[in-house]
């Protein structure tokens, strides 16, 4: 592992900026909806009780990638863990479905934000048609200028939609005993379906290794970064939903649970910037992935297939060939308005990184490699567990034939890509 200390200058982004990009990662637009969808399977207290035992689940998740990263002092996350454990093959594809997934991710929250925010501007026409791809390339050029501005930007954005967040959570708090907290039923089958659509409201921390190479000290800021973002964003949604599920008898129902939830408690004035802050946390979500999702490309780029420099990394932190091809690929994308079925990818690739990780770091403390004692494998135990969880009773079968397409098309890349030149081997 490099010496870090030898390092800190030129790494433009600190702990506290990278807990922040884990936790823009996390919350994203889904926790503006998902307290109604849990509510209608674990009505009541259940649903705060589906929230914890998911967060709760998912710690060894974070655990797993916390051990993993601390330990690869490098860009890639998933990729570079996949590599060190299975090789190239394995990797290549890991981080061709990453990469795939955070594509039209991407795309897709981009489009919605969009189609959300322009009609209240008044803005329709062609010109409403063109505005996602200049969206994206504003993100773009952004990120282009360097990481030490994106992480400043990023940070911001974090901050900006996390406070009418912890508005209500406060108006909550101020207005505690106005209103009678509802009881939870036993556990049901509907706890299991609820807690499948809430881990995809918690995912996220997952994207934190993907720059560690650009982060000071990154064996300590990484981990804690990693766990703080997951634990910060559970807490702040647990007195979300208690929030909804006191304020709103009727949460299940509800279109726009937290934006109901603030006007209940704060006012339409608070319930009208809860609304906003979903545009708001779009925009940080979209960003996010401006920043994290080329390093995939760069990642899998840098192993033992030759793929046109895409794993060049500019002076300022930036793979400016990756970026170039993630910025026109999204704009295409968003240009034609429709995502079409590969946005079914995202939920299995996000599995995919956690259970490939989970495997990787079994197989390297096995090996005693990178310092790892096999007691330091345990989390991936519980994490392997969740993961077949999830795919067995969540994916469905559009999913997994549109994960499958996108495998097969990363073995054809594979095939197709010449090899790289032994003396031009990082």
């Amino acid at each position: 592992m490099p010496a870090e200390a030898e390092n800190a200058d030129s790494r433009p982004v600190g702990p506290l900026q990278l807990l922040a990009l884990g936790v823009n990662g996390i919350v994203g637009v889904g926790i503006f909806f998902v307290p109604a969808s849990a509510a209608a399977l674990a009505p009541g207290l259940g649903a705060v009780a589906v929230f914890a035992l998911t967060g709760l689940a998912l710690v060894p998740a974070a655990l797993t990638f916390a051990t993993l990263g601390r330990r690869f002092d490098e860009d890639g996350g998933p990729v570079v863990f996949a590599r060190a454990a299975f090789g190239e093959r394995v990797a290549f594809l890991v981080g061709w479905v990453a990469y795939v997934s955070a594509l039209f991710s991407t795309a897709a929250v981009t489009v919605g934000l969009t189609r959300a925010t322009l009609p209240a501007l008044g803005i329709g026409g062609t010109f409403a048609r063109a505005v996602p791809a200049l969206l994206v390339t504003l993100l773009a050029a952004i990120v282009a200028s360097g990481l030490r501005l994106s992480a400043r930007v990023w940070t911001g954005l974090t901050v900006a939609k996390l406070l009418p967040l912890l508005l209500l959570v406060l108006a909550f708090v101020l207005a505690f005993g106005r209103f009678p907290i509802p009881g939870a039923s036993a556990p049901t089958p509907g706890w299991l379906r609820a807690a499948l659509t809430v881990v995809f409201a918690c995912q996220g921390f997952e994207i934190v290794p993907v720059i560690a190479g650009q982060v000071r000290a990154s064996a300590r800021a990484v981990p804690l970064a990693t766990i703080g973002a997951l634990l910060l964003a559970v807490t702040l949604y647990l007195g979300l939903v208690l929030a909804c599920v006191t304020a709103l008898p009727t949460l299940a129902a509800s279109a726009a649970p937290l934006a109901e939830t603030a006007a209940v408690l704060g006012g339409s004035g608070l319930g009208r910037l809860v609304a906003a802050g979903t545009s708001l946390s779009a925009l940080g979500i979209t960003f996010g992935m401006m920043v994290t999702t080329p390093r995939y490309l760069s990642a899998l780029a840098a192993g033992e297939r030759e793929l046109v420099g895409l794993d060049c990394v500019s002076a300022e932190g930036v793979p400016m060939r990756a970026l170039a091809v993630t910025w026109l690929v999204v704009s295409v994308i968003v240009s034609l308005g429709e995502l079409g079925e590969l946005f079914a990818l995202s939920g299995l690739a996000v599995l995919l990184q956690f259970g490939t990780s989970a495997l990787a770091l079994l197989v390297l403390a096995a090996r005693r490699e990178r310092e790892l004692s096999r007691v330091a494998a345990w989390p991936a135990v519980p994490t392997l567990a969740v993961v077949a969880l999830l795919v067995a009773f969540g994916a469905t079968v559009r999913e997994v034939l549109v994960a499958s397409g996108m495998l097969g098309v990363g073995v054809l890349l594979l095939w197709l890509a010449p090899a790289r030149q032994p003396e031009a081997r990082r």
